[in-house]
C-alpha cells in the first residue's frame, strides 16, 4: 500500500499505525519526528505532478485543509482520494477508523481506542467563557461548527462565538475585548501566538497558550490532548 497524506493530523495518524505505508506528505507535516516520505508542497498548493507521479493507492486529505480544485485535478488522474471532514470528536474517531481501517487496510490501532475512552471520561473543568483568535492581522476567531471548539467545550470553555454564522468570522480586537469573556485561548497555529504576540492584545484578561496540535489535530494526540489542554487552560486562569 501507498499513500499519501495531504493533512498534517492524518500524516500522523497514518505514519504511527503502520510505519512504512506513508511514500509523500506536504511540507507542514511535522509529526511524527523524522518522517521519511517525498514532500510534496503546502496543504493548499500541493504538487499535483509530483503526487502523480509516486503512484500512490490511497490520497488522504479534507475538506477544510485542502482545496477542491486539488482534489479533482487527483481524481482526474486517476487516483483515488478520500476526503474526510472533521467537525466534531465523534467525526474525527469515525473518520480516523475509515483512513487507517477502511482506507489504508489496516488494524484499528490500540491509540485510537485509548483516545475514545480517555475523551469518554473527561469531566469539564470550571467553566469559562472564551475567545479563541486563530489568527491576527486581521484577526480571526472559532467560530460555529469547529473540532477545537468542542474540545474546548468538553473541558468547560464556552466559546463566545459558537453560534456566530461563519466558522472562523473575522472580528476587530475592539470587538473581541468587549465579547463579555473571561478568557482568551491563544494556541500556537496556524497563528504562532507566543507569551510576546497576543496575550497584549487583550489587556486584563487571563490568557492561556494552547498547544495547537492538540487543540486542533485528530490523531494519536487525542490522547494526551485532555491533559495537556486542561493544564494549558488552568495555567491561564
Amino acid at each position: 500500500m501507498r499513500v499519501v497524506s495531504l493533512v498534517p493530523s492524518l500524516t500522523e495518524a497514518v505514519a504511527v499505525s503502520a510505519p512504512g505505508l506513508l511514500v509523500g506528505v506536504t511540507d507542514w507535516c511535522s509529526h511524527p519526528a523524522g518522517l521519511d516520505a517525498v514532500r510534496v508542497g503546502g496543504t493548499k498548493n500541493p504538487d499535483v505532478e509530483r503526487i502523480v507521479a509516486l503512484a500512490p493507492d490511497l490520497v488522504v486529505a479534507n475538506e477544510e485543509e485542502n482545496r477542491a480544485v486539488d482534489l479533482a485535478a487527483l481524481r482526474a488522474a486517476g487516483l483515488d482520494v478520500l476526503v474526510t471532514e472533521v467537525r466534531s470528536l465523534p467525526q474525527a474517531f469515525a473518520e480516523l477508523e475509515r483512513v487507517l481501517v477502511d482506507g489504508c487496510g489496516i488494524s484499528r490501532p490500540g491509540w485510537l481506542d485509548a483516545a475514545e475512552r480517555v475523551w469518554a471520561g473527561v469531566r469539564p473543568g470550571p467553566e469559562r467563557t472564551a475567545v479563541v483568535p486563530i489568527w491576527r492581522r486581521p484577526w480571526m476567531v472559532l467560530g460555529r461548527d469547529t473540532f477545537a471548539g468542542e474540545l474546548l467545550a468538553r473541558l468547560g470553555v464556552h466559546n463566545v462565538y459558537a453560534d456566530h454564522a461563519e466558522r472562523y468570522p473575522r472580528i476587530g480586537i475592539d470587538e473581541l475585548n468587549a465579547a463579555g469573556a473571561d478568557l482568551v485561548v491563544l494556541p500556537d497555529e496556524p497563528y504562532r501566538f507566543t507569551p510576546d504576540d497576543g496575550p497584549e492584545a487583550f489587556p486584563g484578561l487571563p490568557a492561556a497558550l494552547v498547544d495547537g496540535r492538540h487543540l486542533t489535530w485528530y490523531g494519536p494526540s487525542l490522547a494526551e490532548a485532555p491533559a495537556v489542554l486542561g493544564a494549558a487552560l488552568r495555567g491561564g486562569l
